[in-house]
């Protein structure tokens, strides 16, 4: 499933899709709200275990995450 979006935006787009909130999503991944908002926002690149969860939690396949 490539698409063109940058890895913030697949982040947005995942949680929209499941109804999630930026604060719900930060808290289940247990990182800062902020920082996740930067990363919806292209703003601060997650770690790698940060995108495992994040991907977990969203239902993203790994391996469709823009580097």
């Amino acid at each position: 499933m490539k698409s063109n979006l940058t890895a913030g935006q697949l982040f947005k787009e995942a949680r929209l899709k499941k109804g999630l909130t930026q604060l719900q999503v930060a808290e289940k991944s247990d990182i800062h709200p902020n920082t996740y908002a930067k990363i919806e926002r292209d703003e601060q690149d997650p770690s790698f275990p940060t995108i495992k969860k994040l991907a977990r939690i969203l239902n993203i396949d790994i391996s469709d995450i823009p580097d």
